[in-house]
């Protein structure tokens, strides 16, 4: 797996609304100021995270984009599928049976000795994305701080 820059922008952008966590809306503006990103890009970010519910705007003057749930409910690996990150290590990591037989999925898989690791792999880095929600990223800035 590895993190694009849309990811780690994501991730930054809304960790930056849920430290502001509030009422008022912060504009695109701002944040790209704020954490030195195209306000283009981070309009086409924006996009898919409203679109995923994870964001959602306020229309009008002061208006701008606000967290449409808790902190503690948004986890990075939502973030990451809202973008279009991939959350998995290797493209046999996602095949299953199911795929197998639909004859989409790996060939290989029954009787290939490393496709049980990468998947094993893969879920311990989706149960540790899952486990890392916005409220418990501030709370470690915090800590390490």
């Amino acid at each position: 797996m590895r993190v694009t820059t849309k990811g780690r922008y994501a991730l930054r952008a809304v960790a930056n609304l849920a430290a502001s966590h509030s009422e008022k809306p912060v504009s695109i503006k701002q944040i790209a100021e704020e954490e030195d990103i195209s306000p283009e890009f981070l309009e086409q970010i924006f996009f898919r995270l409203k679109k995923a519910g994870i964001i959602r705007s306020v229309r009008g003057p002061g208006g701008g984009f606000v967290l449409a749930k808790d902190p503690n409910e948004i986890t990075i690996q939502d973030i990451f599928i809202a973008v279009g990150e991939g959350v998995k290590l290797t493209p046999c990591s996602n095949c299953s049976k199911i795929e197998k037989e639909k004859d989409s999925g790996c060939k290989r898989m029954d009787f290939c000795p490393i496709h049980g690791v990468w998947v094993e792999v893969s879920k311990g880095v989706s149960d540790i994305l899952t486990s890392y929600t916005l409220e418990k990223i501030l709370d470690r800035k915090h800590v390490t701080n």
